[in-house]
């Protein structure tokens, strides 16, 4: 299935205004509350649960019934059903307060817990804590240098032996960043082992939206602390 770009124009002009301000996390949360007032749209909330996740999860049969697991930025909560809907023990946070608060009122009977936090300042009781995390879409909305500190906390989160899966828009080295979402560098990756972190798979693949968006996917496995 296709589906055509979302309309970014205010997204983008919030986060660009609260960097102005030297706050580069705040407009999330005024991004959310503009859509909840119908002012704007929330780009990458497609009310449905991620397809590269849904491919991953069909193809790998990674079994995650009775397994912790946390999804990292976690929007208006689609993901983060679909794993509880796995028989998986799920906590999802967002650092917008309004996402939080939406998450509840469209799921008033999950099994999910719905934390307002912030990645870059998580509770430290997270740490190895979970069997599975999912980061889709957080990494790629961050600057570029506040991705390091997210990916340090997101590995954190992985208990020994547990699995990280990362979904986000790609580009070369050379190629220009471009405008938000950001794509990441597979060099802004190569942190990865000296967080603990084995790579089991890196995807690099052109999704089906309209144009296409090249996306990477990439599996992880905590291997020490």
């Amino acid at each position: 299935m296709t589906a055509s770009a979302p309309d970014r124009t205010r997204a983008r002009a919030l986060a660009a205004e609260y960097a102005a301000r030297s706050d580069a996390l705040g407009w999330f949360e005024a991004l959310y509350r503009e859509a909840e007032q119908g002012r704007a749209v929330v780009p990458w909330a497609d009310l449905v649960p991620n397809p590269h996740l849904l491919d991953w999860h069909t193809r790998e049969r990674y079994a995650l019934q009775g397994k912790r697991c946390l999804k990292v930025g976690c929007g208006l909560g689609d993901d983060a059903e679909y794993l509880a809907r796995a028989s998986a023990d799920v906590v999802a946070f967002d650092i917008a307060p309004t996402a939080i608060a939406r998450c509840r009122e469209r799921f008033p009977g999950t099994s999910v817990e719905y934390v307002a936090a912030d990645v870059l300042d998580p509770p430290r009781d997270w740490y190895e804590q979970f069997d599975f995390v999912l980061e889709a879409y957080t990494l790629q909305v961050l600057p570029s240098a506040l991705r390091p500190s997210a990916l340090g906390n997101i590995a954190r989160f992985v208990r020994l032996g547990g699995t990280l899966l990362v979904i986000c828009r790609g580009r070369d080295d050379a190629d220009p960043e471009g405008q938000m979402p950001w794509p990441l560098t597979r060099g802004e990756f190569r942190m990865a082992p000296e967080l603990g972190l084995r790579e089991v798979r890196f995807e690099d693949f052109a999704d089906q939206e309209t144009p296409p968006v090249r996306r990477f996917r990439i599996e992880y496995v905590r291997e020490r602390a």
